[in-house]
C-alpha cells in the first residue's frame, strides 16, 4: 500500500481535479484505491457523486472524534472508496490546538485501518491518495506526516515556481517528523502547449527537477472543467478526451513508479 498526498499551497492548480482523476484512473487499472478528501470545502468528494452534507460520517469524525477509518469509507458512485469532507473540518487547526500528537492523527488512523484489514483479511488498498487544501493548515501537515511521497500538481506559470519552492522547503522541514516524505512527483497542469511562458516554465522546472518530473502534462481541456459539475470524474464523463487520457497516463507512471 502506497499513501500518495496531492499537494500544493498555491491554489487554482488543478490539484483536486488530479486527486479525483488520478483515483479514478487508477481504479481503472483494477487498482484498489481510497481517496480521502482533506480539504473543508469537499470539492474531491462532490467531484466522486457524493453529497457531501448529506453523509452520516466524514474525515471530521475520525480526526476530531476518533471514529475509526473504517467505518467513514463509503463507495462513491465513481466506483472507488472515499472518505468524505465538508465544512465540519473548518477551523480543525483551532480545535486540535494544544492536542498532544495532533500532527499525527492521520497517521495514527490509516495504521489502525491497515491493521483492522489484516484482521478481517479483507483485500488491502494498492493505493491511498490524500487531497490537501492549499494552504500549510494542521490537516495538510496531516497528510504529510502520513504519507509516503507528495504529488505536486504545477501550473507552468511563474507565481507557481515560488509556491513550489516553498512546499518544497516545507517538505525538507516535515522530514524530521516523518523521513519517509519526499517528493515523488512534479505534474505539469492546466498546460497549452501554444504558450511560450508555459513552454519556458516548463523547460525550468525538467532542468531543476529532472527525473521526479512526470512525462504526463495534463492539458487544459473542457471536459476536465465539465465533469465536477456532474459529480463525475472526466473518465465516466467523456473516457477518450484529451484530459481522460492524460490521467491515464499519469496512472501508468505512477503504477511505473511503484513496480
Amino acid at each position: 500500500m502506497e499513501i500518495i498526498a496531492i499537494a500544493n499551497q498555491k491554489g487554482g492548480v488543478g490539484k483536486t481535479t488530479t486527486a479525483v482523476n488520478l483515483t479514478a484512473s487508477l481504479a481503472d487499472k483494477r487498482q484498489h484505491v481510497l481517496l480521502i478528501d482533506l480539504d473543508p470545502q469537499g470539492n474531491a468528494t462532490t467531484g466522486t457523486g457524493l453529497h457531501k452534507n448529506e453523509l452520516e460520517l466524514t474525515i471530521a469524525d475520525v480526526l476530531l472524534d476518533g471514529v475509526s477509518l473504517q467505518e467513514a469509507i463509503v463507495k462513491s458512485p465513481a466506483g472507488f472508496d472515499v472518505i468524505a469532507a465538508n465544512r465540519e473540518l473548518a477551523g480543525m487547526d483551532i480545535t486540535l490546538m494544544g492536542q498532544t500528537n495532533s500532527h499525527e492523527l492521520l497517521k495514527s488512523a490509516l495504521s489502525d485501518l491497515v491493521a483492522e484489514q489484516a484482521n478481517q483479511q479483507s483485500q488491502p488498498y494498492d493505493y491511498i491518495i490524500l487531497d490537501c487544501a492549499p494552504s500549510l493548515n494542521l490537516l495538510t501537515v496531516n497528510a504529510l506526516v502520513a504519507t509516503d511521497g507528495v504529488i505536486i500538481p504545477m501550473q507552468c506559470e511563474y507565481y507557481a515556481l515560488e509556491g513550489l519552492a516553498d512546499l518544497s522547503q516545507t517538505i525538507e522541514r516535515l522530514t524530521e517528523l516523518n523521513p519517509k516524505l519526499h517528493i515523488r512527483g512534479v505534474v505539469r497542469t492546466l498546460f497549452d502547449a501554444r504558450n511560450t511562458l508555459a513552454n519556458d516554465v516548463s523547460q525550468e522546472l525538467d532542468a531543476h527537477f529532472g527525473d521526479i518530473m512526470y512525462r504526463t502534462h495534463i492539458p487544459r481541456n473542457v471536459r476536465l472543467a465539465e465533469a465536477p459539475a456532474h459529480g463525475i470524474p472526466v473518465l465516466a464523463y467523456e473516457r477518450w478526451s484529451k484530459g481522460a487520457r492524460a490521467y491515464q497516463k499519469l496512472a501508468d507512471e505512477v503504477i511505473e513508479q511503484s513496480n
